[in-house]
């Protein structure tokens, strides 16, 4: 079987059906299930052995056996190294403008859309398809993107590593035996030839890793990076492009309900506690990173959870922990060469460490994982100047200012051993994926708050009491109380008060939590401190919201105006 037509691919027609071999433990040829032929290349190299839909027990040998790097821990997961790149290469990520996307994408300042032509993703994808057909096997998935039955995607990876198939056989939504049989064309095809590089000397290509997005065509195509969250958040790119063409929201966030049904969804960068909030055995998960919000309600998009690693502890993380055993994949760690213990702690290979595994590995997860309409929309800050409050009300245009403005604060050291806060802003909490202007994405937000009665609230996980290096953290139980007055409603009965410059809504009190700490001003020995970090943090936001000034929403503008008039006045 021969894969990558370079000739435009009809959408329409159901592919003939083939059989594929495997081997069984023995190396003896078995005859697997049916298996979709994916079209011929110009080049027509040779006919390759596809191993189609494997389960984990097969993936695992596979890789054991033929991807050197590749072991079995202690709690049976399957370790192995990405190669090179241990995370993403958002420089190297292109998206073709054509007539389909020049007038839609988000292009130019502060876009993570770059730009390339029809003519070099042909070249890079026959690339990457003669490699492919080069190789004695390859891997196929056929698998789905969305849990929402009426708009589940159906996607297609095709991969030269085990180490690949498990990790999306993981991540995307797992088929059953009928829905496979009955599968067809897919929606969207990624050829993974990663372990081979671009050519450097091509049109647009800065280095030797190319990921490449054809929306017209229905195609990615990854080139020297063996980095498996590239697959991962490049469907999510393609999410973030489909699902708006449908009135459907695509989100970067996490999302839990209660028993009672009250759907919350948390948003918030590296650091802020997202994943630690949003897991909660009071609550059911219904996924950790990317949802769709619809006129139906909420569902998530992916089959599993990929989480980080570094560091990782049962005790602060028992079901993360627990759940990296037989299926998960673990990419980059460092382990015990006898007793195959793994150091979560070891950041020799990279601070990057992940676990991928299937979210049924999460005891409370709801399968299938889709809720009705949230309730509450949580925006996470981890503040390092110790400024903004730690729970703020917010109205509807300051949720769409602070969603675009996506802000969190990180420590970084300087040269000289003196550490201090660095602001870190990203477009709706996760601007290397979007697709469209993140005006539009806050737009819908908007709406979809309005017409279901969804409250916005700023949480700020960070400092109190003075800066990084002067003040303090503000204790996680505080938070948890917080999050826990939120979900709960009790936030809602309690007197407010507006602060100076950013003008949030500060609640008097909540249940657990110090009342004196609610006020940012309170906990500050210095006052002229606080008003001069303060005004800096404010001008920092406006800084980071001149990108974005100049975009009107609405054909009277008037949504633009509200969102600009929420934010900070110094």
């Amino acid at each position: 079987m021969a894969f990558g037509d370079t000739e435009t691919q009809p959408q329409t027609q159901t592919p003939e059906v083939v059989q594929a071999k495997k081997h069984d433990q023995n190396g003896v040829d078995k005859v697997s299930h049916f298996t979709p032929t994916i079209c011929v290349s110009d080049s027509a190299l040779k006919f390759t052995n596809v191993l189609y839909n494997l389960t984990p027990a097969e993936l695992y040998e596979h890789a054991l056996k033929y991807e050197e790097g590749s072991f079995i821990t202690s709690t049976g997961a399957l370790a192995t190294r990405s190669g090179a790149k241990t995370g993403r290469s958002p420089r190297d990520k292109r998206v073709v403008k054509d007539a389909t996307t020049q007038d839609d994408l988000w292009w130019g300042k502060g876009s993570p859309n770059l730009e390339m032509d029809e003519q070099t993703f042909m070249i890079n994808r026959e690339r990457a398809v003669d490699y492919l057909n080069c190789l004695d096997t390859v891997f196929v998935n056929d698998q789905f993107l969305n849990w929402d039955s009426e708009n589940k995607i159906k996607v297609r990876i095709v991969s030269a590593r085990a180490y690949h198939s498990l990790f999306m056989h993981n991540m995307c939504i797992r088929p059953t035996k009928e829905e496979l049989e009955n599968f067809g064309t897919p929606d969207f095809t990624i050829y993974n030839a990663g372990k081979f590089p671009c050519n450097r000397y091509t049109h647009y290509m800065t280095s030797s890793t190319s990921v490449d997005l054809h929306v017209a065509r229905k195609e990615m195509v990854i080139l020297g990076t063996m980095y498996a969250g590239e697959m991962k958040k490049g469907l999510f790119s393609v999410m973030h492009y489909l699902m708006p063409k449908r009135q459907i929201l695509s989100l970067h966030s996490g999302c839990n309900i209660g028993k009672s049904g009250d759907v919350a969804l948390f948003f918030g960068l590296s650091g802020t506690g997202k994943t630690t909030l949003s897991t909660d055995h009071n609550r059911y998960l219904i996924g950790d990173d990317e949802h769709c919000w619809s006129d139906k309600g909420v569902s998530n998009i992916e089959g599993g959870c990929y989480a980080k690693c570094i560091d990782l502890s049962r005790e602060k993380e028992p079901d993360i922990w627990n759940a990296i055993k037989f299926g998960a994949v673990l990419e980059n760690v460092a382990f015990d060469d006898h007793t195959r213990l793994v150091n979560y702690a070891d950041k020799s290979v990279t601070e990057n460490t992940r676990a991928a595994y299937p979210i049924e590995f999460i005891p409370n997860a709801l399968i299938p994982c889709v809720g009705p309409h949230p309730k509450n929309v949580i925006l996470l800050a981890c503040d390092a100047f110790g400024v903004l409050p730690p729970v703020s009300k917010l109205n509807l245009a300051q949720t769409m200012y602070h969603f675009i403005s996506g802000y969190t604060a990180l420590v970084a050291g300087t040269e000289d051993g003196i550490k201090e806060p660095t602001a870190t802003f990203s477009a709706c909490f996760g601007a290397a994926f979007l697709m469209l202007h993140p005006t539009k994405y806050a737009a819908m937000l908007a709406e979809k708050m309005q017409i279901h009665g969804a409250t916005g609230w700023l949480v700020n996980t960070g400092w109190s009491g003075g800066s990084y290096g002067s003040g303090s953290r503000i204790k996680l139980a505080y938070t948890r109380k917080i999050i826990d007055a939120i979900h709960s409603g009790s936030l809602l009965k309690t007197e407010y008060k507006k602060t100076k410059v950013f003008g949030l809504e500060i609640p008097s009190e909540v249940e657990g939590v110090p009342s004196e700490i609610l006020d940012p001003v309170n906990t500050w020995s210095d006052k002229n401190a606080y008003n001069g970090t303060l005004m800096k943090l404010a001008g920092l936001f406006k800084n980071n919201f001149e990108t974005f000034t100049n975009y009107k929403i609405g054909e009277d503008n008037k949504l633009t105006e509200e969102m600009l008039a929420a934010g900070p006045h110094c």
